[in-house]
């Protein structure tokens, strides 16, 4: 995978980073090969079309050099060509309020052809593409590999976790290693963008709910989950504890969300690999169970389990220290990569 805008480029040392263009963050080049070091359950055979370098639904937030207006743009698959929807559409520049608008992706789709493709420039700023969920729900032990890591059974109800807004950051953005936080772990989710409101929603309805999908880390305390019976809440919503990005892909770009990879390297080394098919609780059965009790609104974020390899549960643990380099991937959608600092750099 290979994307995004002026970014750090891990050279799998801890120190130091390297500004690299903006294929090396999100997108993947042709392959019908197996990566290294991947294990066989998760090949994944990369099929491109001849127009992958045109923009698609592939939503992302950004600043102008020199100029405090935040924008909204399509960027293409392979991440060189965008289109400044906020300039030349009736897009709204938040990705919130654009969501709440209700596009026509088809139609979007087919206008692309009429407007003025950009090359992209490497002086953009990339924001988080949604900076102000109302809602951030995550689920605990949602993956088979993950219960067994743990020496948990499998549980027979999904259990769920909030993150406040605040712990949001972009792709590219650092991550602090707050003084408070003394063992922080790591997990890569494939995170789920809600498109409309839904309450006492089925199953085989949920889906029709979905906007889109982004890559999210769930970056958690794991020492405030222990402390005072079990802070869960605030060991996972502390300030840049949530980095998301670097797109939303819409839902039509993602033919079979219950298929994906998902990796999460660490300075140079692949800690965690898995796949959603692993879910032990799926999407349309998660977005039922919260529709039950809550209402889901556009815009909010459904975080939807992690597979394993978290540093809590490695022999030795190994817990992430300021210098560390995070790079977090799902198959189709991106990567992120965040460098974790001091709390004062």
């Amino acid at each position: 995978m290979r994307a995004a805008v002026s970014m750090l480029r891990n050279q799998f040392s801890r120190m130091q980073t390297e500004p690299a263009t903006l294929e090396h963050l999100l997108w993947e080049k042709p392959t019908n090969a197996l990566p290294k070091n991947r294990c066989p359950e998760t090949k994944c055979i990369v099929y491109r079309k001849p127009d992958y370098n045109l923009p698609k639904c592939r939503f992302m937030q950004y600043r102008r050099r020199f100029d405090a207006n935040k924008r909204l743009g399509m960027v293409s698959e392979d991440g060189s060509k965008m289109i400044e929807l906020s300039s030349v559409t009736c897009a709204a520049p938040d990705m919130h309020r654009f969501i709440d608008q209700r596009y026509c992706m088809t139609s979007l789709l087919d206008s692309v052809k009429y407007m003025n493709v950009l090359k992209v420039d490497k002086d953009l700023h990339l924001l988080p593409p949604l900076a102000a969920p109302g809602k951030i729900i995550g689920v605990q032990c949602n993956y088979i590999d993950s219960c067994d890591e743990r020496h948990h059974c499998i549980p027979r109800e999904p259990a769920f976790f909030v993150k406040f807004g605040t712990s949001i950051i972009g792709a590219l953005d650092n991550i602090r290693a707050h003084d408070i936080a003394k063992r922080i772990d790591y997990g890569c989710q494939l995170a789920v963008i809600m498109g409309r409101h839904c309450r006492h929603i089925q199953p085989n309805e949920a889906m029709h709910h979905i906007f889109g999908y982004a890559v999210a880390q769930d970056i958690t305390a794991c020492d405030w989950n222990a402390l005072l019976g079990g802070q869960l809440m605030l060991g996972k919503s502390l300030d840049t504890f949530c980095p998301l990005g670097p797109v939303i892909v819409h839902k039509c770009h993602v033919p079979d969300v219950n298929n994906l990879w998902i990796k999460t390297i660490v300075n140079g080394e692949e800690r965690q690999t898995g796949n959603t098919r692993n879910m032990i609780f799926k999407i349309d059965f998660l977005i039922h169970r919260l529709s039950q009790y809550i209402t889901l609104c556009p815009g909010d974020i459904i975080l939807t389990g992690t597979p394993a390899g978290s540093g809590a549960y490695r022999k030795p643990s190994t817990f992430l220290q300021p210098g560390d380099l995070i790079e977090s991937e799902i198959q189709n959608l991106g990567r992120m990569c965040n460098q974790v600092v001091n709390p004062y750099a």
